[in-house]
């Protein structure tokens, strides 16, 4: 259930990556801790500020949605 959720706010979030020539994928949520998991692609993979946008953009979006969302790690 809070992986529709889940899925459904990364969409609004894409495009701002997807302007960058980057992109986000959902691999698992685990709704007993609340933790996301995630692949960034494109030119998002490897970039240095990647963990910038893991943590102060897609996390903090995500957490603003769904309070459930704890954490988001890339897998």
């Amino acid at each position: 259930m809070i992986k529709d959720k889940v899925q459904e706010s990364l969409d609004k979030v894409r495009p701002m990556l997807q302007q960058d020539g980057g992109d986000v994928e959902l691999v698992g949520v685990d709704e007993d801790t609340g933790i996301v998991k995630v692949t960034l692609t494109g030119a998002c993979h490897g970039c240095p500020m990647s963990q910038i946008t893991l943590k102060s953009g897609i996390e903090r979006f995500l957490q603003s949605e769904i309070p459930e969302v704890t954490s988001v790690v890339e897998a």
